[in-house]
């Protein structure tokens, strides 16, 4: 079984730094994507930042410029860098993994969650 665990979260003021990881731990063959989600109360879950296999990342409009993803194929780990930090950057965190299983099959995997709180 595959799982993904988070870590860094917590409370930061507006405008400063925080780092998320996540790493993938199981019967893993090959990893394609994998990315960062975010839902705040009431809102539903938005893609902030994808990085696939090959090198190439995408953004969300409203993280561009401030929040850098990138990964570490060889731990199965992604990294999401954010600064400038903003209270509306304030939510749960969700790492998401597109990935093959030991047995070939395709699978999306969800972490637990982590909580960002951006307020002064």
């Amino acid at each position: 079984q595959v799982q993904l665990v988070e870590s860094g979260g917590g409370l930061v003021q507006p405008g400063g730094s925080l780092r998320l990881s996540c790493a993938a731990s199981g019967n893993i063959f090959s990893i394609n994507t994998m990315a960062w989600y975010r839902q705040a109360p009431g809102n539903q879950r938005e893609l902030v930042a994808n990085a696939y296999s090959g090198g190439n990342t995408d953004y969300a409009d409203s993280v561009k410029g401030r929040f850098t993803i990138s990964r570490d194929n060889a731990k199965n780990t992604v990294y999401l860098q954010m600064i400038r930090l903003m209270p509306e950057d304030t939510a749960v965190y969700y790492c998401n993994a597109n990935l093959k299983n030991g047995r070939g099959l395709k699978d999306e995997i969800w972490g637990q969650g982590t909580q960002v709180t951006v307020s002064s």
